[in-house]
């Protein structure tokens, strides 16, 4: 599994990943040849899974955030495939997440304003298959993101 020396390394690239092969061999008291052997190490073994940027939405002019839980209707066979496959077309719809219990699926959605919203929620979501339940919960704040694992 990993050692010492590989949460070094990991601790520090997940705070920047930018940085020069010498910085990091340096914050994690090693050499830059064995920290790009260890890094070449943990993305072969998919430990690390690639690098990417986090665009605030918030910047971008989206201000609203709803979390839908969806209860669907598992008479159908095909629920979830349907689902999901037609809720990845949604460009406003960030995130999807599967549960095992009552709720069955929950969506992160994002949009301008409340009316934006209310133009997505009508014409794309309600119109996604095999819904047979539907709990909006509005983001008020967002305490703790945790970007970075405790390694």
């Amino acid at each position: 599994m990993l050692d010492d020396l590989d949460r070094r390394i990991l601790r520090h690239y997940q705070v920047n990943p930018s940085m020069t092969m010498a910085e990091l061999a340096d914050r994690a008291t090693t050499t830059p040849a064995v920290a790009s052997r260890r890094l070449a190490r943990l993305r072969d073994n998919g430990v690390i899974r690639g690098r990417e940027i986090v665009i605030d939405w918030h910047a971008l002019g989206y201000e609203v955030e709803v979390s839908l839980r969806i209860t669907l209707d598992k008479t159908q066979p095909r629920a979830f495939d349907d689902f999901i496959e037609a809720a990845r077309v949604v460009r406003e719809v960030i995130e999807i997440q599967t549960f095992l219990g009552r709720v069955d699926v929950r969506l992160s959605v994002i949009a301008r304003d409340m009316p934006h919203y209310q133009t997505i929620y009508r014409n794309q979501i309600l119109t996604l298959p095999h819904i047979a339940e539907i709990e909006a919960l509005m983001h008020v704040a967002r305490i703790k993101t945790a970007e970075g694992l405790p390694i």
